[in-house]
């Protein structure tokens, strides 16, 4: 396990206009210098936040799938971010985790955004992802999942004296008005998770009005910011360190006196 290379994009989006996206993100991504481990796009990254599903859906392999393993390939990095998909008649807000070899996995919602009716539309995940790369393990979420803490709890894995991940992450459209929830929960599933988090949000107003400030952060385990966005359009890459995470677990194992519980429903 050696430091890992974070890179997070943060930007407007063009209202449910996958064309115009993909090819802002490309944009960017022709931009970025040095090496890249992971680069993290928003939630719904080719369309915004929209419960147009059955006008904006794709099945999976088609144009964002291979969008993203193009992008992977050339970058020699996971590309991740999460789209509308279509399959077996539901619709779901799914993250796409693609690895550089056209190789991948993926996360389905879980907590649907019932103040915007998603529910009504999206059909919710039931289970979480834990993946491998470059010797981390990484665990992806997305947006509503951050208030949810028992979702993205590190568990210990006493059988392999471990804890399940090193990294969590959110992708997002998270607004405006709950921006302060969206700093704060960050920090907290940070410090009480033992791991590196990392959210990324979008800029800019939607085709509904909501607006959103954009503030993707990094945080330690300890709660330290690495990196804040700000308000602006950017784009930055942090290197986590595989060793400070290491000694920071050894000198402050409260994951050891974590409660035990199951995940239920």
């Amino acid at each position: 396990m050696h430091d890992l290379s974070l890179t997070l994009i943060q930007t407007p989006l063009h209202w449910q206009d996958p064309v115009a996206n993909l090819a802002m993100f490309e944009e960017k991504m022709w931009q970025l210098e040095g090496d890249h481990d992971i680069v993290i796009l928003p939630e719904m990254f080719s369309t915004g936040f929209s419960m147009r599903a059955p006008e904006l859906a794709e099945a999976m392999g088609l144009t964002v799938f291979r969008w993203m393993k193009m992008q992977a390939g050339r970058l020699n990095a996971v590309v991740t971010g999460s789209y509308i998909v279509k399959e077996n008649g539901n619709y779901y807000n799914r993250l796409v985790w693609m690895r550089p070899d056209g190789s991948y996995e993926y996360y389905d919602k879980r907590h649907l955004f019932r103040m915007a009716s998603e529910q009504e539309i999206y059909s919710a995940g039931s289970e979480r992802l834990v993946t491998e790369w470059k010797g981390w393990r990484i665990c992806p979420m997305i947006c509503y999942d951050l208030r949810f803490p028992v979702w993205s709890r590190n568990v210990w894995k006493n059988e392999v004296q471990r804890l399940d991940y090193d990294l969590l992450f959110y992708v997002a459209n998270w607004p405006a008005p709950r921006h302060n929830a969206w700093t704060s929960l960050l920090r907290a599933r940070a410090i009480e998770n033992l791991c590196y988090t990392a959210g990324v949000n979008r800029l800019g107003e939607d085709g509904n009005g909501m607006d959103h400030l954009g503030g993707s952060m990094i945080f330690d385990m300890k709660g330290n910011e690495l990196l804040d966005l700000g308000q602006g359009e950017a784009f930055q890459t942090v290197r986590l360190s595989a060793e400070e995470l290491r000694n920071y677990r050894e000198k402050f194992p409260a994951h050891l006196d974590a409660d035990g519980f199951d995940i239920k429903g």
